[in-house]
């Protein structure tokens, strides 16, 4: 009899053990691994019914992107979710794992909410425990040279050496593929990507980047600024951590002032704005504790629950009705400018910096002294305004060779059709005048900026095969910032259609002097043009070569696809034989 009861007190030890996540059982010093985080889940996942599992496609690391869903009703299908009128918060944790507070969050939040049967009746929770598996494995002490623990840690490049969190847009990762499933699937009305900062030194442990207000749908961005934000902040106050906007200072400490982040779609939060959906990117702050920081994240998690479930149905109405709005919307902005005029006086409670010498080089630099903190009104600046925007066409058509462009839309659920049989079309079709490109990679890239165009009206031959894409959707902002060039994170802008800028046929010059001389002497317009622009341009009147490029450029036997941009838009109602 002893023998059992000994017995029975070594299972329930055991048990309670299983139930603790490793961070707890270091004594809040470690973060756990990736097969210690997906073991942990899949111990809550047989053990509640309310919680499940599941794999969504594949990583760059082999290994399938896990999701936790976690329903108080055990209804685990996203179509039914919707029926039910349930709002879904999908959590994103460890793109970057050497940020890992969210990953420790989130696992003993989720044992929490379904131990106490604390699970929202109206919000299905979905996290994606560890994003980044790659860099995960890839664990460390010391490549976050300033960050205070935990003990080891991943590292923020996957196996490709890619930031995931710059790849939403161009998808060089399988990771984000996976990930683009797994947002449209489930179609989350709130996003939350957890992280931890660099930058100056200050006393909050918890800051945060909503998505940029002025570039969210205005429905959303109403709810956002006067109820979501405020709520949270009041909730992280009560709980003990004070939230202060991420530390994005203009100069070389905070007293200098702060900015808005402005985050593109090539970041998850950007990414998400695309399809209508609130982000949120908390930053806990690298030099606090790492039990405080994965304290703070677990608190905040908490509250974005407590508030999603007391605004679900709030939340469902605006983004219906932001869908609406976009599906309607004729003008898009492609790119943003911070208007600097408009600034907001906000309390800050930072550290003194001062000035000593530098123990490495003599010179003096900057320290904070924890020794002195203080409260001061500081300056924000978080007003942002479109630099560039564009009218939408009726459609776009995109040759169908141009497969990857054509994926991406797919899983991102914009709706397409095909055309049945060849034919021409009047199109509004863009030529690639002027461009700045990056001298050095980034992500793998040499990313375009400053784009300039030039419009023509053309009839073109398309090709059964070829899609249309009409822009009537509520997808309206990815289908537009993807495939408008000028776009910040277009497709163009991220190399995918740098074949066209490549002439492919030329000539030899001392055979074609005695072509453009024939071409000159029949039209007389082409040499008119040719005579102004030696007058006007005395570089050039000494160019021999330059002015029989521009006779030829000029002239039939140039290729009319150079520069050409292949999405073209359509921009009148026409007869199309569509599947």
């Amino acid at each position: 009899m002893r023998f059992f009861f000994v017995f029975c007190l070594m299972l329930l030890s055991s048990s309670n053990m299983a139930q603790k996540t490793p961070f707890e059982q270091s004594k809040k010093t470690q973060t756990a691994t990736y097969p210690e985080v997906i073991a942990y889940y899949k111990l809550l996942a047989k053990q509640y019914p309310q919680a499940k599992l599941l794999s969504y496609g594949n990583t760059d690391f082999g290994q399938p992107l896990q999701l936790l869903v976690l329903s108080k009703d055990q209804v685990f299908d996203p179509a039914a979710i919707k029926k039910r009128k349930k709002t879904v918060l999908l959590i994103n944790n460890g793109i970057h794992p050497g940020e890992p507070e969210g990953i420790d969050a989130s696992m003993m939040l989720s044992r929490d909410l379904l131990k106490g049967n604390k699970l929202p009746k109206d919000v299905v929770i979905c996290i994606i425990p560890l994003y980044n598996i790659d860099g995960s494995f890839n664990r460390t002490s010391t490549s976050r040279a300033n960050q205070n623990g935990p003990l080891a840690y991943g590292f923020r490049g996957n196996a490709r050496n890619l930031d995931l969190n710059r790849d939403f847009i161009k998808t060089d990762s399988k990771n984000s593929a996976a990930f683009q499933l797994i947002f449209n699937t489930w179609k989350p009305e709130i996003f939350v990507d957890t992280h931890t900062s660099n930058g100056a030194d200050y006393q909050y442990v918890m800051t945060l980047i909503p998505t940029q207000k002025d570039k969210l749908n205005s429905i959303l961005s109403g709810y956002l600024t006067s109820t979501l934000v405020p709520g949270l902040y009041e909730a992280m106050a009560k709980h003990g951590y004070p939230m202060i906007p991420y530390v994005n200072s203009i100069g070389e400490t905070p007293e200098s002032g702060i900015t808005g982040f402005i985050e593109s779609p090539r970041y998850s939060t950007g990414y998400a704005t695309l399809h209508n959906v609130i982000g949120f990117m908390p930053e806990t702050h690298m030099l606090k504790a790492y039990d405080l920081r994965v304290d703070a994240t677990y608190k905040l998690l908490q509250s974005y629950i407590d508030i999603i479930q007391r605004d679900a149905k709030l939340i469902l109405e605006n983004k219906q009705r932001a869908d609406e709005f976009v599906a309607r919307q004729t003008e898009f902005p492609l790119t943003w400018q911070l208007n600097k005029n408009e600034v907001n006086n906000i309390t800050f409670k930072g550290f003194e910096a001062g000035q000593k010498p530098s123990a490495v080089s003599g010179i003096n630099r900057l320290f904070y002294d924890r020794n002195k903190p203080y409260t001061k009104t500081i300056q924000e600046w978080n007003k942002f305004e479109p630099a560039i925007a564009v009218q939408k066409p009726l459609a776009y058509i995109i040759p169908k060779a141009w497969d990857k462009v054509i994926a991406l839309l797919k899983l991102n659920e914009v709706k397409m059709r095909e055309l049945k049989s060849d034919t021409q079309i009047e199109v509004e079709s863009y030529y690639i005048e002027d461009m700045k490109t990056g001298s050095k990679p980034y992500e793998g890239h040499y990313l375009h900026t400053g784009v300039k165009l030039s419009v023509k009206k053309q009839k073109l031959q398309y090709y059964a095969g070829d899609v249309i894409i009409y822009v009537n959707q509520k997808n309206n902002r990815y289908i537009v910032e993807t495939l408008e060039p000028q776009a910040t994170d277009s497709f163009f802008n991220w190399n995918f259609f740098d074949s066209i800028l490549d002439m492919k046929e030329h000539y030899s010059a001392y055979v074609f002097e005695d072509t453009a001389e024939g071409i000159l002497k029949s039209n007389p317009s082409l040499r008119a043009q040719l005579k102004e622009k030696k007058s006007l341009d005395t570089t050039f009147s000494k160019n021999a070569a330059a002015q029989l490029d521009f006779v030829y450029k000029n002239s039939d036997y140039y290729e009319k696809t150079h520069n050409r941009y292949p999405v073209a838009r359509l921009m009148t109602t026409v007869k199309l034989n569509l599947k």
